[in-house]
């Protein structure tokens, strides 16, 4: 079946359930996790989480954009890593990775921390052990084209970065940087972000299966030359995704510094709590972003427990989720308008 395109302006739409819905126009990362939900339901088997770690592993090993798995988003010393996040509505438990080194399957390395730990986030180095102690391959994480767009940053003297208040000015020269002596800023910055639609393309995901277990789950490469050490919004609950299989799910994608002050995600899944629409829940989260940060680039798509989906926008022209259910099992990519 030929792929479909809509496109939309602030419109709602319903789907009957079961349902997978993604950002971007990642459609084979789509149509991989309704394969795999699809057959679970033809054996009256609950496979939400299985089919929304299948579909994100699929946006991994195709690099979509280069901003999701391995060579794509160097930091600072050139080095790619990874965050990812499972979240299980039924038991609003969860299982994440933040900054994990040289394991490219960052989805299942989340998928077992929500299986088999009481623990919610391992980050770092010691969340690469706990990859290795559960067979996945330590390798690097870089290729030839994101050392090429490291060097060339260098090259550039390291612009952009996400360094501020320091000395020598970050604007015109690399580090190693130092404090200044005046009084920090904490003021709001007012230029556009730093973030477009190649800086970053979080996958974020939404599984709802026929008998309403909604999962929602992320995965992502972050920042490009992002300070070596940081971890973005996508394996912050409430932030990157949540769900509530009472209410539904959100997920959000675009400037994780900022998602995260914000928790856009949570507050979605709250207004459907308190019976907002899907739209309405988008947008309502979306504002409080924009309210404070006017430049903000992100977006956010928001699913109720019964298929309606939501969606808002800043920042872009046309933002694309894609979605995959019994009507259209080769995905159907919708694009919104923007504000």
């Amino acid at each position: 079946m030929k792929l479909l395109i809509i496109f939309l302006i602030c419109i709602q739409i319903s789907l009957p359930i079961p349902l997978v819905v993604n950002t971007w126009n990642f459609q084979n990362a789509t149509k991989e996790a309704w394969r795999v939900l699809s057959e679970g339901e033809a054996n009256k088997k609950d496979v939400s989480i299985e089919a929304l770690a299948a579909g994100c592993k699929t946006c991994q090993d195709e690099q979509c954009d280069t901003t999701v798995g391995y060579g794509g988003s160097p930091d600072e010393n050139g080095e790619t890593a990874l965050d990812a996040m499972i979240f299980d509505g039924d038991t609003i438990n969860m299982g994440a990775v933040g900054n994990l080194r040289r394991i490219k399957d960052a989805i299942n390395v989340a998928k077992y921390v929500l299986e088999n730990t009481e623990h919610s986030l391992l980050a770092g180095n010691l969340a690469t052990d706990f990859a290795k102690s559960f067979g996945f391959l330590e390798e690097s994480l870089q290729t030839n084209f994101s050392l090429n767009q490291w060097e060339n940053w260098k090259e550039n003297n390291c612009q952009p970065n996400f360094w501020k208040n320091v000395e020598p000015n970050p604007q015109k020269s690399c580090g190693p940087y130092k404090p200044k002596e005046n009084r920090l800023s904490n003021e709001i910055l007012k230029y556009p972000s730093r973030y477009n639609s190649q800086n970053h393309d979080t996958i974020g995901m939404v599984v709802i299966s026929g008998n309403g277990h909604v999962v929602s789950g992320t995965s992502t490469n972050g920042a490009k030359f992002k300070i070596p050490g940081r971890v973005g919004d996508s394996p912050i609950p409430g932030a990157g995704a949540y769900a509530d299989s009472k209410f539904g799910a959100a997920v959000a994608t675009g400037d994780g510094d900022v998602m995260m002050r914000f928790l856009p995600s949570f507050l979605a899944v709250e207004k459907l709590r308190d019976g907002v629409s899907s739209q309405k829940a988008a947008s309502i989260a979306l504002a409080r972003i924009t309210e404070k940060y006017p430049n903000f680039f992100g977006a956010i798509v928001v699913v109720d427990k019964k298929g309606t989906i939501g969606a808002a926008c800043n920042g872009m022209e046309t933002f694309p989720y894609t979605l995959a259910n019994a009507q259209y099992p080769e995905g159907i990519i919708k694009y919104i308008k923007c504000t």
